[in-house]
């Protein structure tokens, strides 16, 4: 399969074309795209993808499933530790020849990839499947503690660490409790003075 289109994501399916029951396999290490994941997380632009495809020729299209292995990088939501594994995303999808005009009601409102100039690119499918199987708020393990929402500290490392805060709109009342103490040391002197008389 050869590469025409500038995508490293891009092949060539001529000898696939409208000849239903060929096939051809796809085993080969591709360049993650940029932007490749969510804010958090995903496979920085450049690292290895592995693509483990198999591209059967049916009746509407190019039928493209099997298994896509990326490097993933980000960080804890937690604790802002990396992370890093690897992640296996099964994939099925169909690139059509020619795809439903615009408007029919018989289509449903989905994602339609299409063979374009006798290649695909798997770039829009892969980017699909591999992020919606990424975590919407990574963690580096389960019971991760994180940090202190006061001053940052890791809680793994000190799990008694805490902060006496006074929510201030308790302070006025706070005043009134220390006033008793107050006026009780105000009023022996003149209890003292009357017992002398």
């Amino acid at each position: 399969m050869n590469h025409r289109n500038s995508s490293s994501l891009a092949f060539g399916v001529r000898e696939l074309e409208h000849r239903p029951g060929t096939m051809e396999t796809l085993d080969v290490e591709v360049p993650a795209p940029k932007d490749f994941g969510t804010a958090l997380i995903g496979s920085p632009e450049g690292a290895p993808m592995d693509l483990q495809l198999r591209l059967e020729s049916v009746h509407d299209g190019i039928l493209v499933s099997g298994t896509v292995i990326v490097s993933v990088h980000g960080e804890c939501s937690r604790c802002l530790d990396p992370i890093d594994y690897e992640l296996p995303v099964d994939v099925q999808e169909l690139f059509v020849f020619e795809p439903s005009p615009k408007g029919d009601e018989n289509v449903e409102d989905e994602q339609v990839y299409e063979v374009t100039d006798e290649e695909i690119d798997l770039e829009p499918m892969l980017r699909d499947a591999v992020i919606t199987q990424l975590p919407f708020q990574p963690v580096c393990r389960a019971d991760c503690p994180g940090l202190c929402a006061q001053c940052g500290a890791r809680l793994e490392n000190d799990p008694d660490h805490h902060h006496d805060v006074t929510d201030p709109r308790w302070s006025a009342l706070q005043g009134l409790l220390t006033k008793p103490d107050q006026d009780a040391d105000t009023s022996e002197p003149t209890t003292d003075t009357r017992e002398e008389r």
